[in-house]
């Protein structure tokens, strides 16, 4: 009798794509960071790419796998407020640090340093979004701390030092170290001045000096950093702190972990409540001034989650173009569908378009003594968070779509890029602090008004982007009822540079369909790019 076997052959599927060398798969990328400035860190960026593609990818996925887990106590009984992560997270901190993510442009300031950073952090994020928290936060800490010189000549030097030093030691015992920031309380989330954290002065009052802190804090970001930018109130109002994690003498210092959160996604970070019961730490900057000085460590938080959802969206379409490059039907490969052609070249010119924003913004923090780039800085920080933070979930859920439900099961990276799209449009104010933040900017600051326009030229030349600005201008001009427009507004404003940003540097192609889509014809969801557009060119681009 004859056994009957089942067949099982496993055909039409793509390749793996682990291993592949991200900074070589994406000529964007490597287009806009030498546009902008960086073409000198082509090897660098070659090199992360490789990692970040290759072992970085694969800790990604162990980091968020086996997120970091809480010990508030030892065996013996003594309180520890430790929060232990996988090898995996280490890994991802250590190299990443190596490479200068948290201190490349301030260590080695140069012409593109921003940008090529930003290039870095865009390849790290794909491999694991959750590690970029502290990294952001050291680099943009610097900021702050900077505006202190006694503090910032203790703690500069270890975050230029390029060493990960996970151990519970004070400053004085450290190879390197990493901020975090606890901000928000419970009671006021994005309006700071709301919270009731208390500092009591340890002898003299000022900048500078220490101070002991009582109070909470509802999300603490990276609770193992080695020390917070913090906000608490002083007799002359809020003002901004520098606490560490350890106090000189190596004791921890008086911050109880209450518990983790459990997020959505960002699982590979830990996100902590916590409280301070008469913490040790240090004034920066004036004394109820705590809001000025800590905006220049959230401007640069806010400017990498635009780089973080660009990023997000580019390994999304990564995995978008990969499966359907490979993945046939009818007999022919999706990408040669004229339907799948028209969703996966609106990805990539979403994709194309967000890329172009972020490092644009890069490039002018590479410009500092520049009034106008400040102001541009300051206005498209803010219109470029919220709009390119709220396209990103939109965005990844069409990319995961194209692969079927291939795309939504856990094996993929898919479903952890739809996850941690959120994050960056919840974290540093959410959409509507960021439209409102515009407003403020274009009403305190009238140079701001006068950077968006210089920067879109009058259309420079094209019909359809002209009217958009003759139209941008119009409601700039008009103050009734602002608030209620300020989405509409932010989105024009992004919308309008993102435009002129890809007639200046992308292809024609590009240029053309992105007009089209976005400021001429285009559709409420992906995939509905009007007729004429050239898809074959826009994959091409994207398909290296």
């Amino acid at each position: 009798m004859t056994q009957l076997r089942e067949p099982h052959e496993v055909f039409n599927q793509p390749p793996p794509l682990e291993g592949a060398n991200l900074w070589r798969l994406d000529l964007p990328l490597r287009q806009w960071s030498a546009h902008y400035g960086a073409a000198w860190a082509a090897p660098s960026l070659d090199e992360y790419g490789a990692l970040a593609g290759g072992p970085l990818f694969e800790a990604g996925f162990a980091a968020n796998e086996h997120p970091p887990r809480f010990r508030s106590h030892d065996r013996f009984g003594h309180r520890i407020d430790q929060v232990d992560f996988h090898p995996a997270y280490h890994l991802l901190m250590r190299t990443a640090v190596a490479h200068g993510l948290p201190a490349m442009p301030w260590r080695e300031p140069r012409e593109g340093a921003q940008v090529a950073r930003a290039a870095m952090m865009y390849l790290h994020n794909q491999a694991d979004a959750g590690t970029s928290c502290p990294l952001t936060m050291t680099f943009a800490g610097v900021a702050t701390l900077r505006q202190q010189p006694e503090l910032a000549e203790c703690w500069l030097p270890k975050i230029y030092a390029g060493e990960y030093d996970p151990r519970p030691l004070p400053l004085a015992a450290k190879a390197g170290v990493t901020l975090g920031m606890a901000m928000t309380e419970k009671q006021g989330g994005s309006d700071v001045r709301a919270n009731t954290s208390q500092a009591r002065p340890l002898g003299a009052r000022g900048p500078g000096r220490a101070y002991e802190l009582v109070g909470h804090k509802w999300f603490c970001s990276a609770p193992m950093s080695d020390a917070f930018l913090t906000l608490a109130y002083c007799p002359g109002g809020l003002s901004c702190f520098l606490l560490p994690r350890l106090r000189p003498d190596g004791s921890l210092n008086a911050v109880r972990i209450q518990r983790l959160k459990h997020k959505l996604g960002n699982h590979s970070n830990a996100s902590a409540e916590i409280e301070y019961h008469g913490a040790l730490a240090w004034m920066i900057g004036e004394e109820g001034r705590g809001i000025r000085t800590i905006l220049q460590m959230v401007a640069l938080t806010r400017f990498d989650c635009v780089t973080g959802s660009a990023s997000l969206m580019r390994q999304a379409l990564t995995q978008a173009l990969h499966h359907c490059r490979y993945r046939q039907v009818g007999g022919k490969p999706l990408t040669e569908q004229p339907l799948m052609q028209n969703v996966l070249a609106d990805l990539a010119l979403e994709s194309e378009a967000a890329l172009a924003l972020a490092l644009r913004l890069a490039h002018a923090l590479d410009l500092p003594g520049d009034p106008r780039q400040r102001a541009f800085v300051r206005l498209l920080t803010a219109a470029g968070k919220y709009w390119v933070c709220k396209r990103a979930p939109a965005m990844i859920h069409e990319a995961a779509e194209c692969l079927g439900g291939a795309g939504y099961v856990e094996e993929s990276i898919l479903p952890r890029l739809y996850r941690e799209a959120p994050v960056n449009s919840v974290w540093e104010g959410s959409g509507s602090v960021q439209c409102l933040d515009v407003l403020r900017a274009l009403n305190k600051e009238r140079d701001t008004a006068e950077a968006l326009l210089a920067e879109l030229d009058g259309g420079a030349g094209d019909a359809r982007l002209k009217r958009h600005v003759s139209q941008l201008q119009a409601e700039l001009a008009d103050p009734d009822d602002a608030p209620w427009r300020a989405r509409q507004l932010a989105e024009d404003i992004a919308l309008a540079v993102q435009a002129r940003l890809l007639m200046a540097g992308a292809s024609s192609q590009v240029a053309e369909a992105f007009l089209a889509s976005r400021l001429d014809r285009g559709g409420r969801v992906f995939g509905t790019l009007p007729r004429g557009i050239d898809a074959g060119e826009l994959l091409a681009r994207a398909l290296v």
